[in-house]
């Protein structure tokens, strides 16, 4: 680097995400795999989480949550008011005053929401860091008013951060065009995982080796998830189709898709699943789909290809750039296209396991948390970025 940098005395903030450790999102898989790796150079990371332990209204074990340190990572919770649209406003607003007074070298931002209160830290000259995990503005779920504070916090980060990170191409184009603002192409990682044997999922619900195929995520309308009900109600399949995954802000629309299906016994609500549960629906499934109109970089696609899955998905940008030619892609929002790719796949098993052949090496290659966070890291140092700059 051109300056010398006392690593051991450099300090890092990071706010946004719900909690760490958490699967209830992507945000957080990525804070807490960022977090943790640049904890272990020495550096001094905190992480301010979100006060509150409840995924869809219902509680889960939150031992860590307790805890002032996880892997190396300092932990504190602030105050948050629980509320639809305003958790992540009052959450990143404590964190941001807890973060000007904490002699912080940097201070990460994640997500748009919370970047709306960016500009505090830039105002007392403090360098500032923002991923913008998707234009989440766009997302049905959101009202009015948590639109426009949602589009707020971009712009924010566009005026105001010292460096913006973004997952996809398609989003770097996005905030040139609109704000002609230069951005950092840093997607987002997976891990090698240990493929698991069908044992409690079959228990819990009969599921077994390649007998189903897997939607794992976000119940929320972006993913797209009524196509897929719609066309798998058409397919001529003994095989199931798995909707795991909890409501965020959306229990209305989870009862809808519920009533959509609720005549198809092959459709299987797991609800939110993490631990030995989501490893094992990953590791046996037929075919994983995700036929999503919005993203801003799927994770769970990638944990999915890692697990050496056949993948389905909708030809967005976001998907497309991260499966290349490695996957099944069907039109977007195009239920018969859906419906045809799927029986296709049900019927031709050769095909699916040459692509299961292929996505796991490919995958866990192309997208190497360690060197995300290296370029992560380089950031917040605010040295030699151009060379990963796109």
């Amino acid at each position: 680097m051109g300056k010398n940098i006392n690593v051991k005395n450099f300090k890092i903030s990071i706010l946004g995400q719900k909690r760490i450790p958490s699967r209830e999102g992507g945000v957080e898989v990525v804070v807490e795999e960022l977090a943790t790796r640049i904890a272990k150079r020495g550096i001094d990371v905190t992480v301010y989480n979100r006060r509150g332990n409840h995924i869809s209204g219902k509680e889960f074990n939150d031992d860590f949550m307790k805890a002032k340190e996880y892997e190396g990572v300092r932990i504190i919770t602030v105050p948050t008011i629980e509320k639809k649209g305003l958790a992540a406003a009052s959450s990143s607003f404590f964190a941001t005053i807890k973060s000007i007074f904490g002699s912080y070298d940097c201070i990460h931002y994640h997500a748009e929401g919370p970047c709306a209160m960016l500009w505090i830290p830039h105002m007392f000259g403090i360098r500032t860091v923002a991923t913008i995990h998707g234009l989440d503005w766009q997302r049905a779920k959101w009202g009015k008013f948590a639109t426009w504070y949602l589009k707020f916090g971009e712009k924010i980060a566009a005026k105001y951060a010292d460096e913006v990170i973004v997952l996809s191409n398609n989003v770097q184009k996005y905030f040139k065009d609109t704000y002609n603002r230069d951005t950092v192409f840093i997607p987002n990682g997976v891990n090698k995982p240990e493929i698991k044997v069908a044992n409690s999922i079959t228990n819990k619900w009969g599921l077994k080796k390649d007998n189903y195929i897997l939607y794992l995520g976000r119940i929320v309308p972006e993913k797209g998830i009524e196509y897929l009900i719609d066309a798998f109600k058409e397919i001529n399949t003994s095989k199931k189709l798995v909707i795991a995954g909890g409501a965020s802000d959306t229990d209305e629309f989870m009862s809808k898709l519920k009533k959509k299906a609720q005549y198809d016994n092959r459709i299987i609500f797991t609800g939110f699943v993490q631990g030995e549960v989501l490893e094992e629906l990953y590791s046996n499934a037929y075919i994983y789909a995700l036929p999503s109109d919005l993203e801003g970089m799927p994770l769970s696609l990638l944990e999915a290809m890692s697990y050496g899955n056949c993948c389905l998905v909708s030809d967005i940008h976001e998907c497309t750039e991260v499966v290349e030619d490695k996957a099944v892609i069907f039109k977007k929002g195009d239920v018969e296209d859906l419906m045809k790719k799927i029986q296709y796949l049900c019927e031709e098993q050769c095909i699916v396991e040459e692509y299961k052949r292929v996505a796991a090496d490919y995958i866990c290659d192309k997208y190497n948390w360690d060197d995300i966070s290296k370029k992560t890291l380089s950031l917040y140092y605010g040295e030699n970025i151009q060379s990963i700059k796109r």
